[in-house]
């Protein structure tokens, strides 16, 4: 029991007992009273262990994703994934059954959330179990020892998710000796080049291709995958975000494109196209071979910002996209919902902008 727990405790206890002697003792309200501190104990105890928790679990529903555990990494400076994630796996759980965590860069000092500690995120364990990983990180150099779960998880060829800076997720720059340092984004290890965004994702980090902060994204279907009826793009047709169209090189060789995206004149969903510049993928699929010779179905998409996934349809392709990579695209409803549980205000995109001093279970 922490220090401030001890006092709110002994604090009741005192006060209880001077009404005690006010109202004059007897065994039966010796009972209550005992009973009383019990209850707040079990419920002092319960809230610390509630602010301590560095992760958030959301229970299924009854749904179609019969409970399969998908978890959620966030951990990037700029785009919110701590407010994305917990959106996105609310929605998982509560209308689709799935079991979902949320996991977040933690800073071990404070205990609280702190995307731009980019060296721990607690609870990467949880991939042992995971039937999908999605991933929202941004240039994290995290230890061997968390590292492991992501390698383990790699080898064993299960599914994964990429949003937005995931094609740039890791960036070893202190300890480039670590057997994982491969996963950089700027890697040079054999077969590693690109790191992990290229290798498993499909690229790696390049630069803008929209006027950051100034042009959005309007995304525009693929119109061969949507004429073949691909699953993930049922009830998908209205995409625009406010996060720009990220470059990309030729994509490594088997991936398909889903949505391209055009840079708008500006930041609202009615901008104008720019047709100076042209149109590249921001949403597309490829696979990979892990360790065991198991393959290993992946979505990528450059878009996602939190602020991004006040877009109906990019939630709704993100669900989408959870099915497919399980292999459960049968089971894709025809329009899947994704309406906002509660209350969804995101915070805008930027450096330093992040919500500060909160804990995992706020987002809860």
């Amino acid at each position: 029991m922490g220090v401030w727990q001890s006092l709110r405790l002994n604090k009741l206890r005192d006060l209880t007992m001077e009404n005690y002697k006010k109202k004059g003792g007897t065994l039966w309200s010796i009972g209550k009273i005992s009973f009383f501190l019990f209850t707040c104990i079990f419920s002092i105890q319960s809230a610390g262990a509630q602010q301590d928790q560095q992760w958030i679990t959301y229970e299924p529903d009854n749904g179609t994703g019969n409970g399969k555990h998908i978890v959620l990494v966030s951990g990037d400076e700029e785009y919110r994934s701590e407010e994305a994630l917990p959106l996105l796996a609310n929605i998982l759980a509560r209308y689709h059954g799935f079991k979902t965590t949320v996991l977040f860069a933690i800073n071990p000092e404070t205990g609280k959330i702190d995307p731009e500690y980019l060296e721990n995120i607690p609870g990467l364990e949880h991939l042992q179990q995971a039937d999908l990983m999605v991933i929202f990180t941004r240039f994290r150099e995290l230890p061997d020892e968390q590292m492991k779960f992501i390698d383990e998880y790699l080898a064993a060829g299960k599914p994964i998710i990429g949003m937005r800076t995931a094609t740039h997720a890791f960036n070893y720059k202190l300890n480039k000796d670590s057997p994982y340092s491969k996963y950089s984004f700027n890697s040079g290890v054999a077969e590693w080049e690109g790191g992990f965004g290229r290798k498993i994702l499909g690229e790696t980090w390049i630069a803008h291709h929209g006027d950051h902060g100034k042009e959005g994204t309007r995304g525009l279907i693929n119109g061969t995958m949507k004429g073949a009826n691909h699953p993930m793009l049922q009830g998908v047709s209205d995409i625009w975000t406010y996060s720009d169209v990220y470059t990309t090189r030729e994509l490594k060789e088997g991936t398909e494109v889903l949505v391209w995206g055009a840079p708008t004149n500006g930041m609202t969903p009615n901008a104008t196209l720019n047709l100076k510049k042209s149109i590249l993928p921001v949403a597309w699929t490829t696979e990979y071979t892990g360790k065991n010779g198991t393959v290993g179905r992946v979505f990528t998409t450059t878009m996602g910002a939190s602020i991004d996934l006040k877009n109906e349809d990019l939630r709704r392709l993100l669900v989408n996209a959870c099915y497919w990579a399980l292999k459960m695209e049968a089971l894709i409803p025809v329009e899947s919902n994704v309406s906002i549980i509660g209350e969804y205000n995101p915070t805008m995109f930027g450096y330093g902008a992040f919500r500060k001093n909160l804990v995992p279970s706020d987002f809860q």
